[in-house]
Order: C-alpha cells, then structure tokens, then sequence
C-alpha cells in the first residue's frame, strides 16, 4: 500500500536541493524550507520502506513509520530512532553514514530493528 504524500514532489526535492546547495557557515535556508526537506524525505524513508514496526522522529518537523514487521499502537513504539534535522538531511542525502551519525552523539536509535543504515541514502548529494 502507498503512502499517501502530504508534500508535493517536486517542492520537497526543490527543498532539499535547496538545503545541499547551502554551504557550511553561509546563511542558513529559511525554517519552512527546512521543514519541507526534512518531511518530504521522511516521506520517501516511508515510501521505500514501507511498514509500521520503526518510528523515525525529527522534531520538531515530523515523524513517520517504516520498515516491516510488527505494528505498534499504544505508548512508545519499541523501535524508535530520533534525531535533530540537520542529522536527518545528512543521512538522507549520503552527506553521512548511519555509523558517523551514531557517533554525533545525537541520533537516538532503540530497538531492533531501527537501523536504518540499509534504506539510507534516499536521495545522493555530493
């Protein structure tokens, strides 16, 4: 089953283009742009990998469910990987590996099955 978007495609690609294109110490890209990268590839995560056994949270801009397996429906899924935007943008766009972000200190992963390091990148940059 689909998931059904809530971004439009070529606006959430135009974001993320937007965001690999901002060099470190230049002028950060405006929050709504910010908001629409991080959403639209939690989208495309959701998309490839489709289920409900992981949560994935960046907040404060979204959250989805992926990867196969058991479905969770009450209090704290038992698979759970959060972490800060920037974070997220990095992996989705192979600027990093699940193994680097690990070791930032700020990607949050429990639970069996929330490596994500097999789905990721979604989209390359260089």
């Amino acid at each position: 089953m689909a998931i059904k978007r809530r971004v439009d495609e070529t606006a959430g690609r135009s974001a993320v283009r937007e965001w690999a294109q901002t060099e470190p110490g230049q002028a950060k890209i405006s929050r709504p742009v910010l908001a629409m990268a991080v959403r639209y590839l939690l989208e495309e995560l959701a998309s490839r990998a489709e289920g409900n056994s992981v949560e994935v949270r960046v907040p404060p801009f979204g959250v989805t469910q992926c990867i196969a397996g058991p479905r969770h429906t009450r209090g704290t899924p038992p698979n759970v990987v959060e972490m800060p935007a920037e974070l997220w943008l990095l992996l989705a766009t192979g600027r990093t590996y699940w193994s680097e972000a690990q070791q930032t200190g700020q990607l949050h992963a429990s639970g069996l099955r929330a490596d994500l390091s097999a789905h990721l990148p979604l989209i390359e940059y260089p």
